[in-house]
């Protein structure tokens, strides 16, 4: 988390529309052969914790269970060009967004793992439009064969440390200015944020 807390919020309903909208992250743990990352999809449970899933033969997976661990999960990000502000007599910075929560990791069971599966499944297709694949379009041998090759993990969140640095420290004129050169770069997520957070 950035130490300025100009960047902070205590919106939570914020941080949960990250965890949804993104729905990928990052998952960090310390280990007996040393520290570890997983990158996989979470999904919030929206009481205070994230399920996630890893292969089985994850240098993390065993290790887990109990432990306790960083979740990151990353949202659009950019340079932002000096040529942007009034007074170009500055330096370049970037921009970005970004989500830690730290938590105490616990498995779960098949059902849990399961459910998480199809409930994973059914948002992203609803995302794509148009007919979307279903879980039961799997054989019972393909989908047991897959199932037992990866585990779910659900991390109970104990600490939320969010990172919205949308140059706040800029003049409300500098920050339409860097907004509009953001979506002529091609980041158009990331302008839409500093439009709709910092007005």
């Amino acid at each position: 988390m950035h130490p300025n807390p100009l960047f902070r919020t205590d919106d939570r309903a914020l941080m949960e529309s990250l965890i949804d909208a993104i729905g990928f992250g990052m998952v960090f743990a310390a280990t007996p052969d040393g520290p570890r990352v997983a990158h996989t999809p979470l999904l919030s449970t929206g009481d205070g914790a994230v399920q996630f899933h890893l292969a089985r033969g994850n240098a993390l997976s065993r290790h887990l269970d109990g432990a306790t661990a960083l979740v990151v999960i990353n949202g659009p990000d950019a340079y932002i060009s000096p040529r942007w502000y009034a007074n170009r007599d500055t330096v370049p910075t970037w921009d970005y967004v970004a989500l830690e929560l730290e938590g105490r990791v616990r498995r779960m069971a098949d059902e849990g793992l399961e459910a998480f599966l199809h409930a994973a499944i059914l948002k992203h297709e609803a995302r794509l439009g148009g007919e979307p694949w279903v879980a039961e379009e799997t054989s019972e041998k393909t989908w047991s064969g897959l199932f037992r090759g990866i585990a779910g993990f659900e991390l109970e969140v104990q600490a939320w440390r969010p990172t919205l640095k949308l140059s706040q420290k800029r003049t409300p004129e500098d920050r339409v200015m860097i907004a509009e050169g953001l979506e002529q770069a091609g980041h158009a997520a990331l302008a839409h944020l500093i439009r709709s957070l910092c007005a």
